[in-house]
């Protein structure tokens, strides 16, 4: 991060602390920044269109306007405010977007007053639409860390994004969505790989890039606004126009087709529902989709997010998608679908990934790399590489963090654009369709390297490591656990 994106957000995030001591969590404060710098960039926009001489209609209503709130205090303050978010979250594109059930969270009129001055003291337009960018993602990293509100699940690492983007190439003109875009961190990193490979766009190209090439979705209503805000200040989208939509995607089938999906579906328990029986009781029921695209119906959100990223892709299409380690391996729906991806897809990388890289904890996770093929009576998959970035890597969030160079060997080994050059390495290997059919339920959990900690007390890592690992694999195991008992539950 440069050191004036860092300063900066150090001195937004200082007030954190201040509002955390009244009840105010890190994602409402994050929230409540977000709706507050867009009015005031709203005003700067204007302010440089007006001064340019050039007539065009506010963003933000007069009456909702950024001079009006910064002039009130006390209880008018709160009152305005309160009828601000109200009033701008029923409109529509971008406005409807960033304000859609927005509420105040900062009951203390003097305190908000006093971020609003924060927020008053930069000129956001000013600064480059790079330093922007870095504000907000530093921001959203932050609100990432605090565990107890569960933020961290949104939030997937940007180095693993940036490899992911890398080995995918996206290229100017393609059609790019991501189905479960929490922050929109791979659609804003897919945006700034093409606008670093095509420096010599020209006005009409860089209008598509920003305006026609992406869609992202979320169920949830709060993180489509950090979204929203995220690729507006990367540049990504109008005053208008909000690429990002709150909706659960698993819902329906897709109403258009994409080049290429990233995305890091939400990890967790089965989907389901409560709901109150005849006779007054509340019950749990399992939450599946009826979907003619989908080759198995089930309750594991998992599976049906792999199944809804096939149905997406155009004939040609690439995605990778970050999935937990029982789509590799569970039985019943879960081999169906991995039998049809094969068939259907070439699925030719599995990233194995490390522990210890999530906000989110308990996670194992791996990465899918697959291009969807036309139909065929013969399987497109030839050979799966599988790249083992696991076993007897050690990493924390705090004192070992992943960083990009940790994924340099495996893009080296990816080698995008001519993979049919690829050669083994110790951890990166192929397997071919007929070993994958062999296997068990055809269980895609593929590993062979020796674990060193298994081997003698010497090379045992770190205690705190152990035990950093220990609990993940609790976790990991209790949420299964979880998801067997809400199964069976009647």
């Amino acid at each position: 991060m440069s050191a004036a994106a860092s300063v900066l957000v150090q001195k937004v995030w200082n007030y954190a602390h201040v509002l955390r001591d009244d009840g105010v969590s890190y994602g409402d404060y994050l929230e409540q920044i977000t709706l507050l710098v867009f009015l005031k960039m709203a005003q700067e926009r204007l302010e440089i269109n007006q001064a340019l001489g050039e007539e065009v209609r506010p963003i933000v209503p007069e009456e909702y306007s950024w001079p009006v709130l910064v002039k009130l205090d006390g209880a008018a303050l709160e009152s305005y405010y309160r009828s601000v978010l109200e009033s701008l979250g029923r409109g529509g594109g971008m406005l409807g977007t960033i304000f859609k059930k927005a509420q105040n969270k900062i009951q203390d009129p003097a305190k908000l007053k006093r971020l609003i001055s924060l927020i008053d003291g930069e000129r956001w337009m000013a600064l480059d639409v790079d330093v922007k960018g870095e504000i907000y993602e530093g921001l959203l990293e932050r609100n990432a860390r605090d565990i107890k509100s569960g933020a961290g699940q949104y939030f997937t690492p940007r180095p693993l994004i940036r490899a992911m983007v890398e080995v995918t190439r996206p290229r100017l003109g393609w059609k790019i969505a991501d189905p479960a875009c929490g922050t929109a961190g791979f659609l804003v990193a897919a945006f700034e790989y093409i606008a670093k490979h095509n420096p010599l766009m020209n006005r009409e190209e860089r209008r598509i890039l920003r305006e026609e090439m992406f869609y992202g979705a979320d169920i949830v209503d709060g993180v489509v606004r950090l979204a929203a805000m995220n690729m507006y200040l990367h540049g990504i989208g109008t005053d208008e126009k909000a690429l990002v939509e709150a909706r659960d995607s698993l819902a329906s089938e897709p109403s258009e087709r994409y080049d290429l999906v990233l995305t890091n579906p939400p990890f967790g328990k089965k989907s389901s529902i409560r709901v109150i029986n005849e006779r007054g009781e509340e019950e749990r029921e399992a939450l599946t989709y009826e979907r003619q695209d989908f080759w198995a119906t089930t309750s594991n959100k998992q599976l049906n997010f792999v199944q809804h990223v096939h149905s997406m892709l155009k004939v040609g299409g690439t995605a990778a998608i970050v999935v937990p380690d029982n789509v590799l391996f569970e039985g019943g729906a879960g081999e169906t679908v991995r039998r049809r991806l094969l068939q259907t897809c070439d699925v030719h990388t599995l990233l194995r990934l490390p522990t210890g890289i999530f906000y989110a904890q308990g996670v194992k996770a791996n990465v899918l790399f697959l291009e969807k093929k036309p139909g065929s009576e013969k399987p497109w998959t030839k050979q799966l590489w599988v790249y083992d970035l696991r076993t007897n890597q050690h990493f924390t969030l705090k004192e070992n963090p992943l960083e990009y160079h940790h994924l340099k060997d495996f893009i080296a080994c990816y080698k995008p654009g001519e993979i049919h050059k690829r050669e083994p390495t110790e951890r990166f290997r192929p397997f071919s369709y007929e070993e994958l059919m062999q296997r068990d339920k055809v269980n895609l959990d593929i590993f062979w390297l020796k674990d060193e900690s298994l081997e003698e007390s010497e090379n045992l890592p770190a205690p705190e490591v152990l035990a950093q690992e220990i609990i993940e694999d609790l976790q990991s195991a209790l949420e299964a656990f979880s998801g067997i008992a809400e199964a069976l539950e009647p």
